[in-house]
């Protein structure tokens, strides 16, 4: 069942004008137009590797934030996307500090009190997001920002990824060699009321993903909003039946 507590704020981010999304030439470029500013054809920067192909379509709207260097190729930073009457947060710069932020609450995060949590740990041949202890044990976090959703599921990935394939294996492989593992899932579409990987999308993800959990892995799977420029916690949700 989906753990609910009252919508909190986790972190202000902002963000500057809006604009119309004209295309996307390449992962982590986008040409827009700002109309309040009388702006047409301007690049602008995706900070997310994914499809995004239900956010970043032409013609939908974006919203934007000045970049703070401006030497920068790139002046703005598209920080969410529109979809219907929500806006998507779509940047995955904030995820450490979004996850940060769950550490930080004992009665939200599933590890509760820790003594001591560092970010980017050597595991394997990984780097994973997060390495916590707790009375003694180590917990191994990799982090997901997922910004997918089909009939109220949330789905992750949304192109294939290696990688991720392979962060999955080190975890299980943490498991079996005595630690803790989990995956902390950041869902931004707060219409999810559970979480699935994506079968369609990356068959090997999937599989791997329920054999870990199988081995011992652990998954969460939380909801946020981002209203007025700030990320809100929602609630934390389920994984969907295989």
């Amino acid at each position: 069942m989906a753990k609910s507590l009252r919508s909190m704020d986790v972190l202000e981010i902002g963000w500057d004008v809006e604009a119309v999304l004209l295309e996307r030439p390449n992962r982590f470029l986008a040409i827009v137009d700002i109309p309040v500013a009388g702006l047409e054809e301007v690049p602008v920067h995706v900070h997310d590797p994914g499809r995004l192909e239900d956010i970043l379509y032409p013609g939908n709207h974006l919203l934007l934030k000045k970049a703070s260097n401006p030497n920068r190729k790139t002046g703005w930073d598209v920080i969410a996307g529109r979809i219907g009457e929500n806006w998507v947060l779509i940047n995955s710069a904030y995820h450490r500090k979004i996850a940060e932020w769950i550490f930080s609450k004992p009665n939200i995060s599933p590890l509760g009190e820790i003594d001591s949590l560092a970010a980017e740990q050597n595991l394997g041949k990984s780097r994973i997001d997060f390495l916590a202890e707790k009375n003694g044990e180590k917990w191994w976090i990799e982090v997901k920002g997922c910004t997918l959703a089909e009939n109220e599921n949330a789905l992750f990935p949304d192109a294939p990824t290696l990688r991720g394939k392979r962060h999955l294996e080190e975890l299980g492989e943490a498991v079996n060699n005595g630690d803790r593992a989990a995956i902390f899932i950041l869902i931004f579409r707060e219409e999810a009321k559970c979480f699935s990987p994506n079968e369609k999308i990356d068959p090997a993800f999937y599989n791997t993903f329920y054999d870990v959990l199988d081995k011992g892995v652990e998954v969460y799977p939380f909801v946020f909003g981002f209203e007025k420029g700030t990320i809100r916690y929602k609630m934390t949700i389920k994984t969907c039946k295989r």
